[in-house]
């Protein structure tokens, strides 16, 4: 048996193992690891349960967090649209109770909306006596988290290739492919951390994942054929962008653990910077009302005026 052939015989049975793979029927599995994004498991206020062990954690709250997704942005449109993807404030939502690092605060549309309808109703008399829905009890808002994501995909068929042009002839064009089957996604994620009382940027940081996946039969037959058997089929992008944010999150946490605020010499954040210009005013010290100067009353020049003359 020549090389070429006993090659193509060991593709062939390689092919129908994963065919009789694929054929499998299996119960349903509640919590399948095959199912399961990096970000998984929960958390109810400090406690959590089932949580990714690589996920950096603190050992007490940083301050309150809420999450803040431009809606208008093109990462926004292709994850919604294209890859039919939820938002991803839910998902950061999970990854940073877990984390302990920060308290999680309502701000979404729809989350706004249900605690204003809540208030209406007390405020129309329909709610019970005791319900306790006063004004007063909304928590503050200490930083916004904001993600954006950067998309890649790469399909791996030059692989394919390559391998089917050394072996040449119909041997060589399966071996293509299945090698054009083996495809690469790559998600690359950013956070940044904002002070929502000053508006100063407190932590940026960037994170990033990538999966390859054997997607044999839609080497074989096209994409349509293997469409229900790649490991891509189900969200594939999901899970890798989950991981892209679950690294930007984890680098994240490694910086605030050593923050130290960023300050200008000689004056207060935002008094004029130290690159002056050419006829610029001068730099001043800033400060916030409650740590203002007491203000010294200017001395009258005005000449005094004569004692009155006896008479």
């Amino acid at each position: 048996m020549s090389n070429n052939k006993r090659k193509l015989a060991l593709i062939a049975a390689t092919g129908t193992a994963l065919l009789l793979a694929g054929c499998e029927t299996t119960s349903m599995k509640m919590g399948s690891p095959e199912a399961k994004t990096v970000a998984t498991g929960s958390a109810a206020g400090a406690a959590t349960s089932g949580e990714n062990t690589a996920l950096e954690k603190c050992d007490s709250p940083l301050g309150t967090v809420s999450l803040v997704e431009n809606q208008t942005a093109g990462w926004y449109t292709i994850l919604t649209g294209e890859y039919k993807l939820p938002p991803t404030a839910n998902l950061l939502r999970l990854l940073v109770q877990q984390s302990n690092c920060f308290v999680v605060v309502e701000r979404g549309a729809a989350g706004m909306r249900a605690m204003s309808r809540e208030r209406e109703l007390m405020q129309s008399g329909e709610m019970r006596g005791g319900s306790n829905f006063g004004r007063g009890q909304m928590v503050a808002s200490d930083y916004a988290l904001s993600p954006e994501i950067v998309f890649s995909a790469d399909n791996a068929g030059g692989i394919g290739g390559v391998l089917g042009g050394l072996i040449g002839g119909g041997s060589g064009r399966a071996v293509a492919a299945i090698g054009g089957g083996l495809q690469t996604r790559e998600a690359s994620a950013m956070l940044t951390l904002v002070d929502n009382r000053s508006g100063v940027q407190v932590a940026a940081s960037e994170g990033s994942a990538s999966k390859t996946d054997l997607n044999l039969f839609g080497g074989l037959f096209g994409g349509r054929a293997g469409a229900g058997l790649g490991g891509y089929t189900n969200t594939p992008q999901g899970k890798v962008i989950t991981a892209a944010f679950m690294d930007a999150f984890n680098q994240m946490v490694r910086s605030l653990r050593n923050y130290r605020a960023q300050s200008v010499q000689g004056q207060g954040l935002g008094g004029g910077g130290r690159l002056g210009v050419d006829g610029g005013t001068a730099p001043s010290q800033t400060y916030t009302p409650e740590n203002a100067p007491k203000s010294t009353a200017p001395k009258s020049t005005a000449p005094k005026s004569a004692p009155a003359r006896r008479r």
